[in-house]
């Protein structure tokens, strides 16, 4: 047992608890002004480090699908290039905004400093291309078309290309297979923009900073399937910028192929048949105007007259899609949009809107059979029509007396149509209207879907116009007060114009009928809706949606989903009367007919044709040229502006396309080993697995010269028919 008393070990245990205390507090004391300081003194600078940690993205664009033909030919694909690109967000830490590092590689690649200064400034309302309208924080390609030895250059010599990557990257590729541009059918791609991105961040397919989208054509109706998915890996990374782990990866996804009705080999044929017949009807000389005529622009559509579908569509002037990978330079855009371009981007056959004339006469003679008037009534085909004083001339002012409305389509007999049109708006009261008025010309012209878009498969289709009583007071409400402001009674004829239009410019007046009922005044249509008038009249009265895409198949052939032909309702007319129009329509290509010199030797007995011709009044321009025709199988439509007359201008192309379609040489015998296309294709092409396709080559087309030397005169000095 210990000496010590129980008493002498209290003020030391007491000691040593005060000393630890102490120590206890002093630290607690000191975490919490730890945790002070870091919280309260410096917590924005710290929590500003904490935000600089974070998921980083990197993203692998995914491979765009290819747009075929029919039997499975690109039209348009990818290919692999060099690709020189600038990060606009290094460029611009550097003290001269990267001035110096573009210009040593405008060296390396050629180019002026200028050139790539442009490429990589952003686009805005006062900037002209070229300029970057996507996303600042992308890589911004200067050029997608560097070589080996220049891509080596920048990648050896890094520290003088901060900011500069070189990468092989699968570029758009427009083939034009057999010289078949299909330009304004296909369309053209553009970097994505933030709005875009913006307005597609909660949608069912948001975009990302580095895709490309489709800005017109297919590339724009079907840019969700071309697309794919972008393949995206995320890092987890601090504030400057370290790796500290990989959070997730999205794998890439392929886009679809679209596979389209269009065949290259017929596209060719078309493309090359109207820039032909624009350049040939522009040695012409317009007897009334004494001038060339101008021929400066045209549209022509081959389509299926069974389903709708369309083999070939194209527009003049046309343009080069590749012009727009990689970024379209300023002299390139300036010549495809300045005020001497005549507007290329333009897609006429589905944007082009001009007066009918007489191809409009089908729907004329069904309006009157609507109105009680019969087919095969007798009606006055006179060499003019009067009508309070003013007179209407019938075409070159000939005269066949009573015919039939079948004759009257075979002759082109104006005046037949113009008595007609006047007759129905006394009937229907005139400039008072009755109640209940049928306006059957009106109505049959919307009935046949003019006045409104056929719904096809691309965008920007326009609706042409029906002047009809509520166009005419839409019309004057739009511009009665500028009418008003102008006009003055007894001033100058647009004074006096005016003053009238002020006062009475609402309503329908009898010229206004009368003209409408061949097609002229103020109507409008456009080639795609014409087409579709016609294959609707081959096949027995369906009028159908006009589609260019037939089908989208997975990357690796597996998945398929067709599009099938869509019926968009009925000619409004019996199938009696649709037989009497096919039978009025068939003698405008036989003897006395407008289009017969047109189709000597075709074999009609083997291959039934039907036609009409159109020479359409433009207020202050050379005539536009329409020829209107048909088959069991196929519809072809082709417009000329400033061209001269229907038969004249468009004639000989259109059948030099049906000559092609069936093998038909100039004796009128067919060859099945020519023909491109008999019959409409009605099978898939097939894609492997592996995403390859087995294509066939297509040869640019070259067109057989005609036997008789005087033929190619006969194109140049023939205007009979219109």
């Amino acid at each position: 047992m210990s000496n010590i008393p129980e008493t002498g070990r209290t003020p030391r245990v007491q000691i040593r608890l005060i000393i630890i205390q102490v120590l206890v507090f002093s630290l607690l004391l000191t975490l919490g002004g730890r945790l002070w300081y870091l919280q309260i003194r410096n917590g924005d600078e710290y929590t500003a480090e904490a935000a600089g940690n974070g998921v980083q993205q990197v993203v692998q664009p995914a491979v765009r699908g290819s747009i075929l033909d029919a039997r499975g030919v690109p039209l348009a694909d990818n290919e692999t290039r060099l690709v020189v690109s600038a990060s606009r967000t290094e460029l611009m830490k550097m003290k001269d905004d990267g001035k110096g590092v573009l210009a040593r590689l405008a060296g390396v690649l050629g180019m002026k400093p200028k050139e790539v200064a442009d490429k990589v400034r952003l686009c805005d309302s006062e900037t002209p291309q070229p300029c970057w309208n996507g996303s600042p924080y992308q890589p911004i390609p200067v050029t997608d078309e560097a070589t080996t030895k220049q891509a080596l250059q920048i990648r050896e010599r890094a520290e003088d290309f901060p900011g500069i990557t070189a990468e092989p990257t699968a570029v758009r590729r427009y083939t034009a297979p057999g010289k078949a541009r299909t330009s304004q059918v296909l369309g053209y791609l553009s970097p994505v923009t933030d709005e875009e991105i913006e307005k597609a961040k909660d949608g069912p397919s948001p975009y990302l900073r580095s895709d490309m989208v489709g800005r017109s054509g297919l590339e724009r109706t079907y840019d969700k399937e071309l697309r794919g998915k972008a393949g995206v890996t995320r890092y987890e990374v601090d504030n400057l910028g370290r790796v500290m782990g990989e959070a997730e990866n999205d794998p890439t996804v392929p886009g679809s192929n679209v596979v389209t009705s269009i065949d290259a080999r017929v596209q060719a044929v078309a493309e090359y048949e109207l820039h032909q017949a624009m350049k040939t009807v522009r040695k012409e000389t317009d007897k009334i105007t004494g001038r060339p005529y101008a021929a400066d622009s045209g549209a022509v559509v081959v389509m299926e007259s069974k389903t709708g579908r369309v083999i070939s569509m194209a527009s003049q002037p046309d343009y080069d899609p590749n012009a727009w990978v990689g970024g379209i330079s300023g002299k390139e855009y300036a010549r495809l949009t300045g005020k001497n371009s005549n507007y290329p981007l333009l897609n006429r056959a589905i944007q082009g809107q001009a007066p009918a004339g007489s191809v409009f006469k089908v729907v004329s003679a069904s309006a009157a059979v609507r109105g009680g008037h019969p087919f095969d009534g007798r009606y006055n085909c006179s060499s003019s029509y009067s009508m309070g004083g003013r007179s209407f001339a019938n075409f070159e002012s000939k005269g066949h007396g009573p015919i039939t409305l079948g004759d009257a389509l075979k002759f082109s007999c104006n005046t037949v149509f113009y008595r007609l049109g006047h007759e129905e708006w006394q009937r229907d009261g005139g400039i008072k209207p009755k109640k209940g008025a049928h306006d059957w010309f009106y109505r049959t012209a919307r009935d046949f879907g003019f006045g409104g878009e056929t719904g096809i498969d691309l965008p920007n289709e326009v609706k042409g116009r029906i002047p009809d009583r509520q166009w005419k007071q839409n019309f004057w409400k739009a511009n009665k007060d500028a009418w008003c402001k102008q006009g003055k009674k007894g001033g100058t004829y647009v004074e006096q114009i005016a003053y009238e239009s002020c006062l009475e410019g609402n309503q329908l007046k009898a010229f206004d009928s009368i003209n409408f009922a061949i097609g002229q005044g103020d109507v409008l249509i456009t080639p795609i809706q014409l087409a579709t008038a016609y294959a609707a009249i081959s096949n027995g009265g369906t009028l159908f949606k006009p589609t260019v895409g037939k089908a989208v198949i997975s990357p690796d052939g597996k998945r398929i989903e067709e599009i099938e032909p869509k019926a968009d309702g009925k000619l409004p007319v019996d199938a009696e009367t649709i037989s009497d129009l096919d039978k009025g329509l068939r003698s405008v290509v036989e003897p006395g007919g407008t289009a017969a010199w047109r189709f000597g030797g075709w074999p009609q007995d083997k291959i039934p044709m039907r036609a009409k011709t159109g020479t359409a009044q433009v207020y202050g321009k050379q005539t536009t040229s329409w020829f209107a025709t048909y088959t069991d199988d196929y519809t072809i439509v082709m417009t000329i502006s400033q061209g001269g007359t229907g038969s004249g201008a468009s004639g000989p192309a259109v059948r030099n396309i049906y000559d092609a379609l069936y093998g038909v040489s100039d004796d009128g015998d067919i060859n099945p080993k020519k023909a491109l296309l008999p019959k409409p294709q009605k099978d898939l092409p097939k894609i492997s697995r592996d995403g390859s396709i087995d294509a066939p080559e297509i040869r640019p087309y070259v067109p057989e010269k005609p036997k008789d030397p005087a033929a190619d005169q006969q194109i140049a000095i023939g205007r009979s028919g219109d």
